[in-house]
């Protein structure tokens, strides 16, 4: 901000305005989408979407609802209420905020991007599903209030009987303006469009009103301050415990989401982020999020692209943002009960699309090794038929242990073969190895996955000496540890002198400390090969 100039405050504040007009209806589906009342996407906007901001550690984010959380949030909300989903955004929130004091923003990158994208495209499909019942005009029957997905699909398949064409149709018309119009004009965004149009169409054509459900005639549109009631809420301990793992959820998805957005900012605006400082950020704005009546909450990539690409620069247009929208709150908020449900659908269907990344799904599938394959599927699946919880945990376990075995495979034991020098027109590239001695060579990381391939050395009735090639190993774990310490004793018992070349700094240090080194002893550890093989001549 040292350099801020009267210019670029005309930027930011055209920029903030643009982005609040996209994020209006946006926050509104989110809203419904979560299970909860309309307001309280904008609530969401308005306090995570100047918190972040004003804290944050990228300088055009912009924090607000996002699809990723709307399954989430119903779930929550579905199974323990409104206070389990504050208690839980609280909790997250505090999460997060000590993943960024103690520098955590970094371990973000270990989560594998076949299982981001894998669950990405599952909470598509989830949304996509979740709006057939709006989009189609369908009425569940009395006490049918399905949860799950699997469950929103049977739903549908039984209240097709109930389908009016009416809600279809305005439904079409606004995911036609939402596909055709940006390619016509990008300066207006097209889900504003949509649902003016979608209004217009209700409370002008004769014979729409009567099939078509607007948001008004379902939720109430309160305007002004939101009013939150901490009296009947649970804070008992046994609750935390309950919402514990959906709070870790939430403030991982938030994390990963967050951090995302930014390194695409980051490209757009030619910056760099400080991703411990805008997990801080997002922490505090997750908190103030539902102290101010609002749901979870995590950088919205959709709306950062917008702010940067209409001109945003500074924390100043995310600031304005929230600030148009808690106008909007104060005085318009009423008008948002004149959208129609099946406007809400097409906007959220086309979010579903746009966060689906097909194109990069299939291209994963084609090239992409197996093993990143599977895991890309099984997340998928998983995110679809149960939730996001399960598909990560099973994601990441399938991810660690796929990479592993990968590992293992990298790893080899290959002993030297014994040719005749003198026969040998290259005999120069060949070291001389006496006949009572064997050297084998170890490339690759040895940890518990290829520990056991240490115990398929050989050795010789006549041997006397072993020598273990290591300069190829770059780490060494206990389970290795505890196989060289077994082929130690092996040779100790048969009268054979183990000696070590080019051992890597961590291995020494494992060895050290297990007592390996000492074991061995200091001489027969040789910083080249040729050493190695001098003084085994020797033994």
């Amino acid at each position: 901000m040292k350099n801020y100039s009267g210019q670029q405050l005309v930027k930011d504040l055209i920029a903030g305005i643009i982005v609040a007009i996209i994020a209006l209806p946006l926050s509104i589906a989110l809203a419904l989408a979560s299970g909860v009342e309309p307001a309280c996407g904008v609530y969401t906007a308005i306090a995570a979407g100047f918190v972040v901001s004003f804290l944050g550690g990228s300088r055009v984010q912009i924090a607000g609802p996002t699809a990723a959380f709307a399954t989430i949030v119903a779930g929550i909300v579905a199974s323990q209420g409104m206070d389990g989903l504050f208690l839980a955004t609280v909790i997250a929130g505090i999460l997060l905020i000590l993943m960024g004091i103690f520098k955590l923003g970094s371990l973000i990158k270990f989560i594998p991007y076949t299982i981001t994208t894998g669950f990405t495209a599952g909470i598509a499909v989830t949304i996509a599903i979740g709006q057939i019942k709006d989009f189609l005009g369908l009425s569940y029957a009395e006490g049918v209030n399905p949860i799950e997905t699997v469950e929103k699909l049977l739903a549908n398949f039984e209240a097709i009987s109930t389908f009016q064409w009416q809600t279809l149709v305005v439904g079409v018309v606004c995911l036609a303006i939402l596909i055709l119009y940006p390619k016509v004009e990008k300066r207006i965004p097209p889900s504003l469009i949509a649902v003016v149009v979608g209004a217009l169409m209700v409370k002008l054509i004769p014979g729409l009103d009567s099939g078509v459900y607007t948001i008004g005639e379902l939720y109430t549109i309160p305007s002004g301050l939101p009013k939150v009631d901490f009296s009947g809420m649970d804070f008992s301990f046994a609750k935390i415990v309950e919402v514990f793992p959906n709070a870790v959820t939430i403030a991982i998805l938030a994390a990963i989401e967050s951090l995302l957005s930014c390194v695409v900012a980051d490209s757009m605006v030619n910056s760099r982020h400080n991703s411990n400082m805008e997990l801080v950020a997002q922490g505090a704005g997750n908190i103030a999020s539902v102290f101010f009546g609002g749901i979870p909450a995590t950088g919205a990539i959709a709306r950062t692209a917008a702010n940067a690409k209409n001109g945003g620069r500074t924390p100043i247009a995310g600031m304005v943002h929230a600030i148009v929208l808690l106008l909007v709150l104060l005085f318009l908020m009423p008008y948002a009960g004149l959208i129609p449900m099946p406007a809400i659908a097409a906007i959220l269907f086309m979010v579903a699309y746009n966060m689906s990344e097909s194109k990069k799904f299939v291209s994963i599938l084609k090239s992409a090794p197996k093993s990143d394959s599977i895991v890309l599927v099984v997340t998928f699946v998983l995110t679809i038929l149960f939730d996001l919880v399960i598909a990560i945990e099973v994601g990441m376990i399938l991810a660690a242990m796929l990479f592993m075995k990968r590992m293992s495979e990298e790893t080899a034991v290959t002993g030297w073969k014994y040719v005749d020098a003198e026969n040998d027109q290259d005999s120069i590239d060949w070291k001389v190895v006496p006949k009572n001695v064997r050297v084998y060579e170890i490339s690759g990381p040895l940890f518990f996955g290829a520990a056991d391939k240490i115990l398929d050395i050989k050795l010789k009735e006549f041997t006397r000496c072993l020598v273990l090639r290591m300069r190829a190993v770059s780490a060494l774990d206990a389970s290795a540890m505890n196989s060289l310490e077994m082929l130690r004793k092996k040779c100790e018992k048969r009268g054979v002198q183990l000696v070590l070349s080019h051992v890597n700094p961590q291995p020494l240090e494992v060895m050290k400390k297990a007592g390996f080194y000492d074991a061995v002893g200091e001489k027969y550890f040789c910083p080249h090969i040729d050493e190695a093989l001098k003084l085994a001549e020797q033994i």
